[in-house]
């Protein structure tokens, strides 16, 4: 596979970089901007990251209309903040109605507008004024943004029915519900930047991943999903390739990305695909952002742990015990090992004489081949995609009962695909099962967001005031909430990998929990190449940079957390127990 050249491979004016959390977007979006940059290009580089550390890298105060970089001649940078931005759009949508409805509905309806789908609208709200200013345009050779919108999105922004009246009339109450109803001015900018997104002449599409099975399919899906609305113009950047490999640990992974590019999908295999080999050093700097595409270089960081002993998993399944939860959560982001963590805790709980239901939204064959069956260890799964289309079914049977136009029932099917609306298919199925806990310790790997339960509970409780309503509330569902927000029934573990976003984002998890209610006190930081004691130079000098975020979560969680080291190889049965 050829390495990525950002001279030879961009093509076009706007580039747009997508991929999971972690993969090195930001970083490769940065690099691409410095090399044209310094080719003589006039490069304007917008950042829609909410954790996003582009000041740090530029060594200069941003804002969101763009600022020159003095150590990089021909680059202006933006940093926008789609919170911000989304905070700000929610309220103007709500400030008309404030001291004109009950407070109830207001709490409701600002509910209604926190979800992930308003930050990316109101991300695309701001960008699109780049991508569709003709200034701005002739100003710069290339204008490169380091998020691109999702399917969902510009399937929502297509819409006809999400321009009418529907958006604040709408009784079935999925969760993007009223998203867009304050940008009926808008709509022909969106059509253009939708336009111009699809226009390959004009723009690529850059999906960025790692040689991971995980990352590597939600880049298919991705892609998938952009193709369907005629954004072919797509190539393929895998970051992170190991190309060599002298002790155990670096042969290991070399063997495990070897196995996963193996698998990609036809579809990303017929796709232009580069590699940017792994780096030992953290993205940080101009100097280091200057060198992501050409060289590498590094350095055995001297920094030492908070602590001498690290904590392990099996610390974590001895404060469940002795606390006598009912009620284990494991929660992350996708590919961070939630299911391997709650098979292990469920696995330690059941040889201290505990009877354990573990459940996970994972295929059954998957869990099963993790952990089976056994004395005082029951198992069943959640089939995401039976439960989603038996929810759309009800949603749907209940709006055509309601003789709604195909403009609006487009509107619901749409809305019925945001990752919210699966969230509480899902959760209504979680529910059923967390009522064996009055017998058993019920352990879930999938939490719901703090977003959803507090859509639900709003929904739950204000649904009498407001036209707009879930359908009937299960009596499970109303006794799991106040279930999740007591702490001495309850404990959510949040999984996190040791690096900068995957840590950011399990904060913002956390944050999210904490506004519903839920507090955790566990957090497992998982595949930690620093527990290797791996001998390569290379992964030393990667493993200790994880020093620096093994230490922020040790502060940010009071000393409640474990490390499990990194394994080539998924762990399964008793070898879970050594966690």
């Amino acid at each position: 596979m050829e390495q990525f050249n950002a001279e030879k491979q961009v093509k076009t004016k706007y580039l747009f970089y997508t991929g999971k959390g972690g993969v090195g977007k930001t970083s490769v979006a940065c690099a691409t901007a410095v090399t044209l940059a310094d080719s003589g290009k006039k490069v304007l580089l917008i950042s829609t990251d909410p954790a996003s550390n582009l000041q740090d890298v530029f060594e200069t105060e941003l804002n969101g209309k763009g600022v020159e970089i003095t150590a990089v001649p021909n680059l202006v940078v933006a940093n926008l903040d789609p919170i911000k931005s989304a905070a700000e759009y929610r309220e103007s949508v709500i400030a008309p109605y404030r001291g004109k409805l009950p407070d109830t509905v207001i709490t409701n309806m600002e509910e209604q507008l926190s979800g992930s789908c308003t930050v990316e609208i109101a991300a695309f709200n701001e960008f699109s004024n780049f991508i569709t200013d003709d200034t701005v345009a002739k100003e710069y050779d290339h204008i490169i943004f380091d998020t691109a919108p999702t399917g969902h999105t510009l399937r929502m922004l297509q819409l006809p029915s999400a321009w009418s009246n529907f958006i604040s009339e709408s009784t079935h109450g999925a969760s993007c519900l009223g998203q867009l109803s304050g940008l009926e001015s808008r709509k022909e900018i969106y059509k253009q930047a939708v336009s111009t997104l699809a226009d390959k002449n004009m723009t690529t599409l850059i999906l960025v991943s790692r040689p991971d099975e995980a990352p590597l399919k939600e880049a298919d899906r991705a892609s998938g999903e952009l193709r369907e609305l005629g954004i072919e113009n797509q190539i393929l950047i895998i970051n992170g390739i190991l190309n060599s490999y002298d002790d155990e640990v670096s042969g290991k992974l070399y063997e495990k990305q070897q196995k996963a590019l193996s698998k990609m999908t036809d579809s990303l295999k017929t796709t232009d695909a580069f590699q940017i080999p792994l780096r030992a050093y953290n993205i940080m700097g101009l100097g280091n952002i200057r060198s992501l595409l050409t060289d590498d270089h590094f350095t055995v960081k001297e920094e030492r742990l908070n602590n001498e002993k690290i904590p392990q998993l099996k610390d974590v399944v001895e404060d469940i015990y002795t606390t006598g939860k009912k009620v284990v959560f494991t929660m992350g982001k996708g590919g961070v090992g939630k299911t391997t963590v709650a098979a292990a805790i469920a696995l330690g709980l059941a040889h201290k004489g505990v009877k354990v239901h573990l459940t996970t939204t994972d295929p059954a064959a998957h869990l099963t081949n993790v952990i089976k069956e056994q004395p005082n260890i029951s198992m069943s799964h959640i089939d995401e995609h039976e439960v989603l289309e038996k929810y759309k079914e009800t949603v749907l049977n209940k709006a055509r009962a309601n003789d709604m136009s195909e403009d609006d029932i487009a509107y619901i099917e749409e809305d019925l695909r945001s990752p919210c609306t699966q969230e509480i298919a899902v959760f209504r199925a979680f529910a059923d099962i967390v009522e064996r806990a009055e017998k058993e310790v019920v352990v879930i790997d999938t939490a719901p967001t703090g977003h959803t339960l507090l859509l639900l509970d709003s929904t739950q409780s204000y649904h009498k005031e407001v036209q707009r309503t879930m359908g009937d509330t299960p009596e499970s569902v109303k006794k799991l909430l106040p279930q999740l927000r007591n702490a001495d029934e309850t404990e959510v573990v949040i999984v996190t990998l040791a690096e900068t976003t995957p840590v950011f984002e399990a904060m913002r998890l956390e944050e999210d929990l904490h506004r519903a209610g839920i507090h955790s006190k566990w957090w497992v930081i998982n595949s930690s190449l620093y527990a290797t004691e791996t001998q390569n130079q290379m992964l030393k000098a990667k493993a200790s940079n994880e020093i620096e975020w093994i230490n922020k979560v040790d502060v940010h969680a009071n000393g409640n957390f474990a490390v499990i080291k990194w394994s080539s190889e998924e762990i399964k049965g008793n070898k879970l127990l050594e966690l």
